[in-house]
This record gives C-alpha cells, structure tokens and sequence, in this order.
C-alpha cells in the first residue's frame, strides 16, 4: 500500500531552503570577516580559537535549514513522516558534524600556516 500525504509541507519546504540560504549568506559574510583579521595577524586573536563562537550561530543555521529541507523533501516523495524525520536528522547532523570538524580544521591550520599556506597556484 503506498502512502499519500493529504497535505505535503511545501511551505516546510520553502521555508528550510530560505533558512539555509539566508544563513549560508551570514556565513559567508562571517567567514570573509574572520580571514581578514587571520590576514592582519593582530595580537587579540593570533592563535586563539576566536571563530568559533561566531560561526556557529549561523552554522547551526544552515544545518537546521537542511535539515528541515530534507525531511520535508521526503515527506513529499512519500515517506511516513517519522521515517522521513529519522532519515533527515540523521543525515543532516552527521553531515554538518563531519562539514563543522573539516572546517575547524581548515581554520586551525591557517591560524598555524598563514593564509598564503591554501594558495594552490603558487605550489610548484
């Protein structure tokens, strides 16, 4: 027997897609903000972990807009609304956990190496 939802979240839909690109914006805007100061090398936060309170905020973001995005896609195509739930948590949270660590990790070695360490086309 298929399932059929009578009222599919297009708005839900929307609505995490609009979430995620209004909070990727933010991010982006942040992490241009925190390379210029990692370029500047000034005193206060030369060596510190300094990024991390202000990424955050609009990571979590994007990961709950994804999230959001996923189930209701699901939803859509006809998964049970738990199964659509469990399969989109999961997946978003363990992507944007593994995205989180590969992104401190970029940022940590840039903090070590200096900006000029990422610039591929002077590598021989």
């Amino acid at each position: 027997m298929y399932y059929y939802p009578l009222h599919p979240p297009y708005f839900l839909l929307a609505v995490g897609l609009f979430v995620a690109l209004t909070s990727g914006a933010a991010l982006s805007g942040t992490l241009k903000l925190i390379m210029q100061k990692l370029q500047l090398k000034s005193a206060e936060n030369f060596g510190s972990r300094f990024w991390i309170k202000k990424l955050f905020v609009p990571f979590l973001g994007i990961a709950g807009g994804v999230c959001l995005f996923l189930t209701s896609g699901f939803e859509i195509f006809g998964f049970p609304p738990f199964l659509a739930y469990i399969i989109g948590v999961t997946v978003s949270l363990l992507t944007s956990v593994l995205v989180w660590l590969q992104l401190g990790s970029m940022l940590a070695f840039i903090e070590r190496q200096g900006t000029a360490s990422l610039d591929l086309d002077s590598m021989p």
